[in-house]
């Protein structure tokens, strides 16, 4: 699977920066790229940077829309897998969302981002409604992937679980400020999360100052042994790629001794009683 990762600048034109995009799109197509990512809400405003006022719907639209419609018709000319990352309005709820649209312009399915964080500069609780679709893993034809929209890659839970659907190549849609994981801690924990579940690991970060936050860049791949295999500079605009060798999924340590050897007889029965007694 040959990939690429969109790590551009969101200014304030949204159109733009939608245009902006096809054109790397085709840029990444043409140097081969089957599946592209693009940023957490990679064609807006960074909105959680400032706690929510008034009706944020506003600020949202659907899916299908027109984004996304534009964006079907891209991948079904290329015939390319595009994994975006919106602001999305389904009726009176509002989600962090990344529609992932098929080489032939149909939409797979829509991943949401379940787990909602709130703190300084990311006050997401005010704009995001928590996922309500679980953990999908998509069936392409350049392999199968799944996506942890920024916060979620923090829960091990739901990284396991993408394992256990069958994700060969996990893309995650970020925005990741600079010096916000001191020490090469969020990358650390991708690394460690690609080699205990047995997948590639594909992060793509925004990039950029905006209102609040410096958004990083410094976007990275790494394989199903933990190691990093391409990275993309801090605050540049960039195309990332890699080319995926699948088969050495089958070949890793997940794969031959940690998924295999789990002890599912036991963990539902010992986490009810840990729970039990934590609330006694």
């Amino acid at each position: 699977m040959n990939i690429a990762l969109i790590q551009q600048i969101a200014e304030s034109d949204v159109q733009k920066n939608q245009q902006k995009g096809v054109q790397a799109v085709r840029r990444a197509a043409s140097q081969g790229a089957q599946v592209v990512c693009f940023a957490e809400l990679g064609f807006e405003p960074f909105y959680p940077q400032k706690p929510a006022e008034g009706d944020v719907r506003n600020l949202a639209e659907p899916i299908p829309g027109p984004t996304t419609e534009q964006f079907r018709a891209l991948a079904r000319e290329l015939g390319i897998v595009i994994i975006l990352n919106m602001y999305e309005r389904d009726g009176s709820n509002t989600y962090d969302s990344s529609p992932v649209i098929n080489r032939d312009g149909q939409i797979l399915g829509i991943t949401r981002m379940v787990h909602i964080t709130d703190y300084p500069c990311f006050h997401e609780k005010g704009y995001y409604t928590p996922g309500d679709r679980g953990a999908p893993v998509y069936a392409t034809p350049f392999g199968k992937i799944g996506v942890a929209i920024c916060y979620d890659r923090h829960i091990p839970e739901y990284m396991r679980a993408l394992a256990l659907a069958g994700a060969q190549v996990v893309f995650v849609p970020q925005a990741g400020a600079v010096g916000e994981w001191p020490d090469g801690l969020y990358e650390a924990e991708l690394r460690v999360a690609a080699f205990q579940n047995g997948y590639f690991m594909a992060l793509c970060n925004r990039v950029g100052p905006e209102e609040c936050l410096t958004f990083a860049g410094e976007s990275f791949i790494c394989d199903p042994n933990g190691q990093v295999i391409s990275r993309a500079a801090q605050g540049t605009e960039e195309i990332l790629y890699a080319r995926l060798d699948l088969q050495a999924i089958d070949r890793c340590a997940a794969k031959k001794y940690f998924l295999p050897d789990r002890r599912t007889d036991l963990y539902g029965p010992w986490l009810r009683k840990t729970y039990q007694k934590n609330e006694e």
